[in-house]
């Protein structure tokens, strides 16, 4: 299904609920003032290469009230309701004078939003290259994202998510795609019949998915060039695509001709919130979703416990001994060894990981998709607070995610745990260049704190403290504490398969033994990974 272009003319039009002409001592009253309860039609134009507006009681009358866009002021007075107020043709010596005021009421606030658009598009001389604004109209307005988002980032994200091979590495993620159509398809019941809108569609694999369970009209929205794509995979698939629109565009600036009485996406990053994707989830979920719609996912959850990897820390450490070179080259490389040390540290660590390095069991922050403000995602502060299991050195706080589709006949989680079938996600982890040593049934408290920058990313604030322990304890205080920054943006993708270690008497460091002599059993539901348990009184140096 294609979706109707503007005509050529260079205009606009919109219909209005009503307008009425403002008193002014230097204008006279339209016959169009006082029709409040007369439909009117708001027309933008370009004549002689000079924007418009006209304001018209149909689209044929000749009755009307017209301003120049150019030296024109539109001004909003409550949801539907907005004044436009014309300068005066002397104006622009210092002192503004203004001639024409239209009192301006909308049919609802969609209308209003895209009329304040097109106006702000029309003052710049801009005409709009898209799409009728009633049906998968692209506004060019400045929009939310662009507000927030840095437009180098924007522009490296969609020409990324524009190209088949990375299409490709997520479809291939067999435990992502998998669970989105075992979702989709065993809660027919939600989509039969229904209005669909796929958010960030990519492939549109989602929403072939949601036609198969009998949508009965699915809108694919992209921002990338993938849209393209998704056109003609659809197109090769009639029976499906017949009742599939793509539409090209981001969700925070296109016009659907109906609401949704579902959404579907995939706006999961790294952690969860990476690429902050879900904040155009959200507000798909205010402009176009109908009251009680479903979202699938429904819930998100970040689940985070400290761990203790020795391994991984001297990795990190040891990256950056090259700049502890006295003579490089006759040069002295030492000077930059402190910044080089603590820039590998603020590197969070994506990669598959063995579940029993974790030393106390998980807590877990919830984002329910159904009820959260898109501001709700611009900080998030998650308060840390965890029993040591064993007595160790803590290096770290390991986090993953898992995803909910509350669907009406099967809830499905998407989980992407250690332990677990890997997915292209794995987990992340934050490591501490100074290590705790704590105790069992030490408490370990501390605060991860999620800032959102301009890069579709998060800086990341981590405080981990070990507290006293034992008799006295609840009068005691801290004995050690160890913060990080890390950048979510610029990860160390280490990406290795799950070490299996040894627990040596004192927990380090750590010592190797053949992978294939330990079997890792995959989870197939959603219990908590095994922790690392105090070492036995006769250790061989096998796990038993």
């Amino acid at each position: 299904m294609e979706i109707q272009k503007q005509s050529k003319q260079q205009q606009q039009e919109f219909a209005l609920a009503s307008i009425t002409e403002l008193a002014s001592s230097s204008s006279t009253s339209s016959s169009c003032s006082g029709s409040q309860s007369v439909p009117v039609i708001a027309r933008f134009s370009a004549e002689n290469g000079v924007a418009g507006l006209r304001f018209n009681r149909d689209s044929e009358s000749t009755d009307s009230i017209s301003v120049d866009v150019r030296t024109t002021q539109l001004f909003k007075l409550g949801p539907l309701q907005s004044v436009c107020i014309a300068e005066a043709s002397g104006a622009g010596t210092g002192k503004e004078k203004y001639s024409t005021g239209v009192n301006v009421q909308f049919r609802n606030e969609e209308e209003s939003r895209a009329f304040h658009c097109a106006f702000e598009q029309w003052k710049k001389k801009d005409t709009v290259q898209g799409t009728l604004m009633p049906n998968g109209a692209v506004t060019s307005c400045k929009s939310k994202f662009e507000d927030k988002i840095e437009p180098s980032s924007a522009k490296m994200y969609f020409h990324y998510y524009g190209q088949l091979l990375h299409q490709q590495n997520m479809m291939q993620d067999y435990v992502r795609t998998g669970t989105y159509y075992a979702a989709v398809i065993e809660n027919r019941a939600d989509f039969f019949g229904r209005v669909v809108v796929d958010v960030g569609a990519g492939s549109g694999i989602l929403s072939l998915f949601a036609a198969q369970a009998g949508a009965k009209h699915v809108y694919a929205v992209e921002a990338s060039e993938m849209a393209e794509y998704a056109r003609k995979l659809i197109a090769g698939n009639p029976s499906l695509g017949e009742r599939i629109t793509v539409i090209k565009g981001k969700v925070e600036e296109v016009e659907l001709p109906e609401k949704a009485d579902i959404l579907i996406s995939e706006p999961m990053g790294t952690l969860l919130v990476n690429e902050r994707m879900l904040e155009s989830y959200v507000i798909a979920r205010d402009r176009f979703l109908v009251p009680n719609g479903k979202m699938f996912p429904t819930v998100g959850r970040i689940h985070m416990a400290p761990f203790s990897d020795e391994y991984l820390f001297v990795e990190i450490a040891n990256k950056a001994l090259f700049w502890q070179q006295q003579n490089y080259y006759g040069v002295d490389l030492t000077p930059l060894y402190g910044s080089a040390f603590g820039g590998y540290f603020s590197q969070p660590v994506v990669d598959a990981f063995d579940p029993r390095l974790l030393v106390a069991p998980t807590i877990c922050h919830v984002l329910d998709f159904t009820e959260m403000k898109e501001e709700d995602l611009y900080e998030i502060v998650i308060p840390l607070k965890f029993i040591a299991s064993v007595g160790t050195r803590v290096h770290g706080l390991a986090c993953w995610f898992d995803v909910l589709f509350n669907g009406s006949t099967v809830q499905r989680w998407l989980t992407t745990a250690p332990g677990a079938p890997t997915t292209h996600w794995y987990q992340l982890r934050c490591v501490l260049s100074q290590p705790l040593y704590v105790m069992a049934g030490q408490e370990i408290t501390g605060q991860l704190r999620m800032v959102a920058h301009n890069a579709q990313s998060y800086t990341l604030y981590l405080t981990l403290s070990a507290k006293m322990w034992g008799p006295g304890a609840e009068q005691g205080g801290i004995l050690q504490t160890s913060s990080c920054k890390l950048d979510l943006k610029e990860p160390y993708y280490r990406m290795s398969q799950p070490q299996a270690y040894a627990m040596a008497q004192d927990q380090q460091p750590h010592q190797p033994i053949h992978t294939q002599d330990i079997h890792i059993q995959a989870a197939d539901d959603l219990e908590e990974p095994e922790l690392i348990q105090p070492p036995p009184q006769n250790l061989d140096g096998q796990l038993q």
